[in-house]
C-alpha cells in the first residue's frame, strides 16, 4: 500500500512537473523575447506560486529545464537509432538535427540564451547537475555513432556531436535572422549586408555534411 501511494505521488509530481514546463513554453512562445517570471507561469499552470518553488528555484532554472527538454527529445531518438540494429547515415543524423533543433522556433532562440543563464543566473549546483546529465547523454550517444562509423576511435562520436552542436547554434547566431537584424539597426533602410543573405537550414545541411563526411571518413592514423 505504502509503495503504491508512492507511485501514485510520483506520477502526480511528473505531471505537475510537465505542466509547468508546458505553460513556460507557451508563454515564451507567445513573448519570445521576454523571460516570463514564477507568478506568471504558475498562474498559466493553474497552480500556486509557492508550488512551482517546489520544482525550481527560479524562472531562469525554469527556463533552462524548458531548454533540456528540447533537447533530451534529439538525443532520445539518437540513441534509440543508433542502438537498434538497423543502419545509421549522415542523413539520417541531419534529418534529425532539422527536426529536433532546427524546426522547433523556441529551440535555437532558447539554446543561445541558456548558454548565459547558466554562467551567471542558474544556481552552481542546478547548472552543474545539467551539464553532468548532457555528458552521460552525450557519451551515450557518442558511443553508438561510433558503432555505426568504424573509422571512429573511442572519444571522436562525442567530439563530433559537440563540434555539430557548435555549428548549429553559431551558424544560426550569424544568420540574417538574427544579425541581420543588428545589421539593419546600424544601416537603417540599406538592408541587410550579403554576408548575412544567405539560407540558414541550407547553409547547416552542407556545413554539418562537411564536418561528418570528414570525420568518419577518414582514418584514425590520419587525425
Amino acid at each position: 500500500m505504502v509503495i503504491r501511494q508512492r507511485a501514485i505521488q510520483a506520477g502526480e509530481k511528473q505531471v505537475r512537473h510537465d505542466a509547468i514546463l508546458d505553460a513556460a513554453e507557451r508563454l515564451l512562445a507567445r513573448s519570445p523575447e521576454r523571460v516570463a517570471n514564477v507568478a506568471e507561469v504558475a498562474d498559466e499552470a493553474g497552480l500556486a506560486k509557492g508550488t512551482v518553488y517546489l520544482y525550481f528555484t527560479s524562472k531562469e532554472e525554469l527556463l533552462l529545464a524548458v531548454h533540456e527538454r528540447g533537447i533530451d527529445g534529439f538525443f532520445r531518438e539518437v540513441i534509440a537509432r543508433v542502438e537498434g540494429d538497423g543502419p545509421v547515415g549522415i542523413d539520417d543524423m541531419i534529418r534529425l538535427t532539422h527536426h529536433h533543433l532546427v524546426e522547433p522556433p523556441l529551440f535555437l532562440p532558447l539554446a543561445s540564451r541558456c548558454f548565459g543563464l547558466m554562467s551567471h543566473s542558474v544556481p552552481a549546483e542546478s547548472a552543474i547537475a545539467f551539464k553532468q546529465r548532457m555528458a552521460a547523454r552525450l557519451e551515450r550517444a557518442g558511443a553508438g555513432i561510433e558503432r555505426h562509423f568504424p573509422h571512429l576511435s573511442h572519444g571522436d562520436g562525442v567530439a563530433l556531436l559537440r563540434r555539430s552542436y557548435a555549428l548549429i547554434l553559431g551558424l544560426w547566431q550569424m544568420s540574417a535572422d538574427v544579425a541581420g537584424e543588428a545589421h539593419c539597426a546600424l544601416a537603417g533602410a540599406g538592408g541587410v549586408s550579403p554576408v548575412f543573405a544567405w539560407n540558414y537550414p541550407d547553409e547547416l545541411d552542407r556545413a554539418l555534411r562537411a564536418l561528418w563526411q570528414g570525420s568518419v571518413a577518414a582514418a584514425p592514423a590520419a587525425r
